[in-house]
């Protein structure tokens, strides 16, 4: 039962999705099991808290923008990063996302390992709260629905500067009709 989703992939969702916490959301994959459901977080919500302000240590290390993002509905008290990582090394406090993608040198971070631990290791880190979570079974049917796209992720779009522009830009980078998609008018009803 191959549904395309790995450890890595983006969810991106399609113009027919309009549930609010997911309008036009960018969603890695950071874990996927058939039995267990599927985890992901949100790339493309920054908010307005710095990360210094709810998590003092980290807030150097963070990729700007220096804020946190919210990940999904899910847990929003609860937070979470991912950090990219050069070489071939793992270091302690973080976990390679595996899923065979191009995403392979980007990994959760143990937010409770000391930062400096990690600091000298870490090339991008970005901070979220809350995350996206489905039901075994949940995140198929909603596929076949319609509501997502699966595509492969890549680790720029973890760490990307203008994270608002992110949907449009992973759609356009597919070509044919998904570069189409990306020109999709905020709101149809208004052409």
């Amino acid at each position: 039962m191959d549904d395309g989703i790995v450890v890595g992939s983006l969810l991106v969702a399609t113009p027919l999705l309009d549930d609010p916490n997911f309008r036009r959301s960018v969603v890695l994959v950071v874990e996927h099991d058939h039995e267990d459901g599927t985890l992901g977080v949100v790339l493309n919500r920054p908010t307005e808290v710095p990360v210094d302000r709810v998590l003092p240590p980290w807030g150097e290390l963070v990729t700007g923008p220096s804020v946190v993002f919210q990940g999904g509905p899910v847990a929003l008290d609860s937070a979470l990063a991912l950090a990219s990582v050069p070489g071939e090394d793992e270091p302690l406090g973080w976990r390679a996302l595996d899923g065979g993608s191009d995403v392979s040198r980007v990994g959760l971070v143990d937010l409770d390992a000391p930062p400096a631990l990690i600091a000298p290791e870490v090339a991008q880190l970005r901070v979220f709260a809350g995350y996206a979570g489905w039901s075994a079974g949940q995140l198929r049917t909603e596929i076949e629905e319609g509501a997502w796209y699966v595509l492969p992720g890549e680790p720029r779009d973890v760490f990307m500067d203008d994270p608002e522009r992110l949907w449009q830009a992973v759609l356009r980078r597919q070509g044919g009709d998904l570069a189409f998609v990306a020109t999709f008018p905020d709101d149809p009803s208004l052409n």
